[in-house]
């Protein structure tokens, strides 16, 4: 698989508490974390909330300056590129957030929230923008007739497609999903996840899935990262990480995983299994 995006010793510290008579302390939220993601590949970053893995998503993005370290998209080293430099980028880098409510503008239409990325790159004209905006609400499972419509007539599942459309409209190839099923129902998270994985597989996309759930980063990643306080503290391909894992702390967030069937509730977790004595 080709390499899309590579960060090495990635670092994003922020000054905290400072002012006229205090010096402040130093908040390490992403501290020296290093991994690769490849075309058609979803790579699951897990950890409880605040560890440091919303921030990292959005330094890769360069929504934060890094503090120190790599970002290396398609074999360009972005760490350090401009916001004007980045630009050209962004089309190639999305993001979808968590809650729909706060990053789709209540003002706008679907149609008009969709028809941006395109005004914003310049791409298309009026005519040609109006219909690959239908193109993009039938491809995430929602009608034509949605241009005309606001954002609070949809249901919260409606609104997540409608950003994944509005992050996939100019054909990205790396994908954040920053908690992006966390605030849905479960039966609405599965049609998300679903649609992720349907249009990974059209598109080749590199999709970086950011999450506390560790059952929701099961079903949809090639390969687990888990953060604690941050630092990558264990990596792997998912199925062996949920076989057999390393790291006391993935361990513990295991075993904290709810048993669905009854009759799973007898095995023992990896957090529960006891030590033998030599």
């Amino acid at each position: 698989m080709t390499e899309v995006l590579r960060i090495e010793n990635l670092k994003q510290h922020f000054v905290s508490g400072k002012g006229i008579f205090k010096k402040g302390y130093t908040v390490k939220a992403v501290d020296g974390v290093s991994f690769s993601v490849s075309r058609g590949e979803t790579l699951g970053l897990v950890g409880e909330s605040g560890c440091g893995k919303s921030t990292l998503g959005r330094t890769i993005l360069k929504l934060y300056e890094p503090t120190d370290g790599k970002i290396i998209f398609e074999g360009q080293d972005i760490t350090r590129l401009s916001t004007k430099e980045m630009r050209p980028l962004r089309k190639d880098l999305q993001i979808v957030f968590q809650d729909p409510m706060e990053s789709l503008n209540q003002r706008h239409t679907i149609g008009m929230i969709l028809e941006e990325p395109y005004i914003i790159h310049n791409i298309g004209t009026p005519a040609e923008r109006q219909l690959w905006v239908k193109e993009l609400l039938v491809k995430v499972g929602l009608p034509e007739n949605a241009v005309n419509r606001y954002p609070h007539e949809f249901s919260g599942g409606q609104r997540q497609r409608i950003g994944i459309a509005r992050a996939i409209a100019l054909k990205p190839k790396l994908l954040i999903c920053d908690e992006s099923v966390s605030a849905l129902d479960v039966s609405v998270q599965a049609q998300i996840l679903n649609l992720l994985l349907q249009l990974q597989k059209e598109m080749n996309l590199a999709i970086i899935f950011i999450s506390h759930d560790l059952s929701v980063v099961k079903h949809i990643s090639d390969r687990v990262a888990v953060m604690y306080f941050g630092k990558i503290v264990e990596m792997g391909e998912s199925k062996d990480i949920y076989a057999n894992p390393q790291a006391d702390y993935t361990k513990t967030l295991l075993s904290a995983i709810p048993i669905t069937h009854p009759r799973d509730r007898k095995k023992k977790r990896p957090a529960e299994k006891k030590t033998q004595v030599a």
